[in-house]
């Protein structure tokens, strides 16, 4: 699991302040990372679950999940985009998902928050 998050160890450093941040964390699904970002973040500080995943929403904008398959190999199984924090949970949307049967990585969805690229000076063709 890559997720562009500065420091799991706590809340103050997210956002990082800067595009570009890059980390690597250990889960099993990209809604299981959010869960253990949570989780880390509630054994460092006594602060509102809606806070903290305010501040997960707002510092982590793709999220992509790699597995280790059946003959070892490793595959990236999902990219997802982390959606803004609305209701009670992160919305994850995927973009890409792994197909066992094809073997191929195939589009889910379009990127909602394009404005990080517009900025940039890049655009989806």
């Amino acid at each position: 699991m890559q997720v562009s998050y500065k420091n799991t160890g706590g809340g103050e450093d997210v956002p990082t302040g800067h595009d570009g941040s890059i980390s690597t964390g250990h889960a099993n699904s990209s809604t299981d990372m959010l869960k253990r970002i949570e989780t880390m973040v509630l054994m460092g500080m006594d602060i509102p679950i809606s806070a903290i995943r305010g501040q997960i929403a707002s510092a982590i904008d793709i999220m992509i999940h790699l597995g280790r398959l059946r003959d070892k190999s490793r595959k990236v199984l999902e990219i997802a985009e982390v959606c803004p924090y609305e209701g009670q949970e992160i919305r994850l949307k995927p973009l890409f998902a792994y197909r066992y049967e094809s073997g191929e990585l195939e589009r889910e969805g379009e990127l909602e928050n394009v404005a990080k690229m517009q900025a940039a000076g890049l655009s989806l063709v």
